[in-house]
């Protein structure tokens, strides 16, 4: 008899264990790219990595296109509600590839009108904008994870996320002032409203200095700092299943509220929250959340898909 309680245990493990999988790869099959993994080890959780290790995760032509499709696809996604960000290899990311900026400056070299070159450039840098404005858009939250090295991109990338954890050997380097230009893909546009000393963010900004993770975390880039990064990861992870637990109505709704409060004064933030709310307040999942309230019970409600 307990022969047979041991094998229909294993049975039963095994049998959820082949649904898990099941439901991880149905879940990450329209994630399929070239410079990124996609994978789900968590439920309604969806880890994103930047996938050029040898490249030190640079980002390149085909970068710039997939991490747009990739959050859009998030945004739509039905079983995500919450996103983790992070790079594979032996940094975060060492920003732009440098072959990629060589290849375009030649076309705009190439160009002789002046009103072409910038034409040419003007729907370059929207479409490089557009990649990392699709992570703000994302209704989900998504958590970036840093290690070692975020540079130039790397750091455009992360401001545009909603929690930002890093490691104890995390640096941040705002470096295009070192390549002759202004940044232009959102960090000039989002980290001094993150920030908390505009003078000491002006000074890295300026100085192209290295941002190290205690400062980093002092002024305001960062959250959290880990000794390591598979506790950095444990810990994302940890937020993101929280945060996916609980009402997708809630959650969803409150990300475009805090984005829009952002860029709006007070009084505009308040009419579009009641806008948003004389329809959201209708949802079920108030009424979910408050039966667990009033119950004080211990079992998390069930929510579904969004």
């Amino acid at each position: 008899m307990l022969s047979f309680r041991i094998l229909g245990s294993i049975s039963n493990r095994a049998s959820h264990s082949f649904q898990l999988l099941n439901r991880t790869m149905s879940s990450t099959s329209n994630y399929q790219y070239e410079t990124l993994s996609v994978t789900s080890d968590h439920d309604h959780v969806l880890h994103v990595q930047l996938n050029r290790p040898d490249r030190l995760n640079a980002m390149n032509k085909i970068f710039w296109h997939e991490i747009l499709d990739c959050f859009r696809k998030i945004k739509d996604d039905k079983e995500c509600r919450a996103a983790v960000i992070s790079g594979n290899g032996r940094m975060f990311s060492s920003g732009l590839d440098f072959s990629d900026m060589l290849d375009l400056t030649s076309k705009v070299m190439g160009k002789d009108d002046i009103a072409r070159k910038a034409k040419y450039l003007q729907a370059t840098i929207a479409q490089y904008q557009q990649s990392f404005t699709a992570i703000e858009d994302c209704q989900k939250p998504v958590i970036a994870a840093v290690h070692n090295g975020c540079i130039g991109g790397g750091a455009n990338l992360i401001c545009a996320c909603d929690i930002r954890y890093c490691t104890e050997d995390a640096f941040f380097s705002i470096k295009e002032i070192d390549i002759g230009m202004a940044a232009d893909v959102g960090i000039l546009q989002r980290l001094p409203k993150s920030v908390g000393n505009d003078s000491l963010l002006r000074e890295y900004i300026y100085s192209c200095k290295n941002i190290d993770s205690t400062n980093a975390k002092e002024i305001g880039i960062v959250s959290k700092i880990f000794p390591t990064k598979e506790a950095m990861m444990q810990s994302a992870f940890e937020l993101a299943s929280l945060i996916a637990s609980k009402s997708p109505v809630a959650v969803q709704g409150t990300k475009i509220a805090l984005n829009y409060s952002r860029d709006h004064s007070v009084k505009e933030g308040l009419e579009f929250m009641t806008l948003w709310n004389m329809t959201m307040l209708q949802s079920e999942d108030v009424m979910k959340a408050a039966e667990a309230t009033i119950s004080k019970s211990d079992k998390v409600p069930k929510f579904s898909k969004l």
